[in-house]
């Protein structure tokens, strides 16, 4: 979770994400692990997430700089 997110500070349930039907599996949280977290675990910044569910609704929760900076560059062809 990046900081600034809307995410921060909102327990699983809060979030919506079983809403867009995306499951987390595990919850990375500096040097822990945590497999299956509760809905009630309230998700801070630095937070990484490994979650299984629709492609379309994971991808509206990665930041829109990011996806410019894994945007390939395209060169012209000679």
């Amino acid at each position: 979770m990046p900081e600034g997110s809307y995410l921060l500070g909102k327990s699983l349930q809060e979030s919506g994400l079983h809403d867009l039907d995306i499951n987390v599996l595990t919850l990375y949280r500096g040097s822990k692990v945590i497999p299956n977290p509760k809905a009630s675990r309230v998700l801070e910044a630095g937070d990484k997430l490994l979650c299984f569910g629709k492609l379309e609704s994971m991808r509206t929760l990665i930041p829109p700089k990011t996806i410019e900076n894994r945007s390939p560059l395209i060169a012209p062809l000679p």
